[in-house]
């Protein structure tokens, strides 16, 4: 992978990052890990400082019940696989064990690779693309939660079903835009429906999707499918509510985090369909854990990232504890610790490759 002067010095300011939980005592292991996230661009508030945080909750709660010590440090990896994977590639060499959370998939895609060549783990929570555990799985990923595949099937086959199979996409040129757009698309011929075009746009660089909208307003298509998350979706929505666009068509945003309807609010966002693997009031158990996130991340409820983040490196720590420290470097076992997190209180499974 070509690494540009730009990246070096964003990774290199990213790396500033100190640590945010130290070893307790002397004479005890370490676990080391690194929160690789979005903290300044278009996932920041989906992810970012409160993704950290959800792994500081996790890391305080499984305290007591640890025998080895767990040290904390974050970064921002800017949405650039280059910036991300010199990060990884350094965190890992100083003896981080693993990577947590990596938002956008072609970040994720890097680091999974650099996660490989240094036989190390990266535990991914909110990035989508379905490549992670298909094309380009490897036994040192372990992927938790949501991903494209999923959303295209359960949104887009539920608008499918209800009658609306006539689609134009406008997607997010990199990893998960291309994935989510293609795999929805995939779901739309297979119900009998029909995709009148598609276009990609630069990302993350793009805000105006002016041009992007009258097109798809113009196409006759009755859906209106955005291949995208953040505020490049909070902007696409908004967009088409100016030019009038959901008054002709039904809007479709296959990825939308709690923090986006709020955003966008009730008035445009309302009776969008939407899927969710995580509510903080779905039931008691969410509400009790977004009770203990708030304390830490007060102005930024939990979505499914946040929870995720929590669940995998919860699940993480038990397996390192069950096989005795250095031990849990075996991947493959985290499917033989029982996996419950804070989502719903149901079985929960990690995806991990083994080809």
């Amino acid at each position: 992978m070509s690494i540009s002067r730009r990246g070096l010095l964003g990774s290199a300011a990213a790396l500033s990052s100190v640590p945010l939980i130290r070893p307790r005592a002397q004479g005890k292991s370490v676990i080391k890990l690194g929160v690789l996230t979005d903290l300044s661009g278009t996932y920041r508030d989906n992810t970012g400082p409160t993704s950290v945080a959800a792994v500081q909750l996790a890391i305080e709660e499984m305290k007591s019940h640890l025998g080895f010590d767990v040290e904390l440090i974050s970064a921002d990896h800017q949405n650039k696989p280059d910036v991300a994977a010199t990060v990884a590639r350094q965190w890992y060499d100083q003896g981080v064990d693993a990577t947590i959370d990596v938002p956008t998939s072609s970040v994720a895609l890097a680091v999974a690779e650099v996660a490989k060549e240094k036989d190390k783990i990266m535990l991914n929570a909110s990035a989508t693309a379905a490549a992670l555990t298909d094309q380009q799985c490897s036994p040192n990923s372990i992927v938790w939660s949501f991903d494209t595949y999923e959303n295209a099937q359960s949104t887009g086959g539920t608008l499918v079903k209800q009658g609306f199979k006539s689609w134009f996409f406008v997607t997010a040129n990199y990893a998960f835009g291309q994935s989510l757009e293609e795999l929805t698309a995939a779901v739309v011929k297979k119900g009998g429906g029909e995709v009148k075009g598609a276009l990609r746009y630069p990302f993350p660089e793009t805000t105006d999707f002016s041009s992007f909208l009258t097109q798809a307003q113009s196409s006759g298509a009755k859906v209106l499918g955005l291949a995208n998350a953040g505020l490049d979706t909070q902007n696409c929505i908004k967009q088409a509510h100016e030019f009038g666009l959901d008054k002709s068509m039904k809007i479709a945003p296959m990825l939308l985090f709690l923090q986006d309807a709020h955003a966008i609010g009730l008035e445009i966002c309302g009776g969008t369909t939407v899927t969710e693997t995580f509510y903080w009031d779905l039931n008691d158990r969410t509400r009790a854990f977004t009770k203990r996130m708030l304390t830490k991340s007060p102005k930024n409820y939990p979505n499914q990232a946040h929870a995720s983040a929590y669940g995998i490196t919860t699940h993480y720590l038990k397996t390192v504890e069950k096989m005795g420290g250095a031990e849990a470097k075996k991947r493959m076992t985290m499917r033989s610790v029982p996996a419950r997190s804070a989502l719903t209180g149901a079985a929960n499974s990690p995806r991990i490759c083994s080809r």
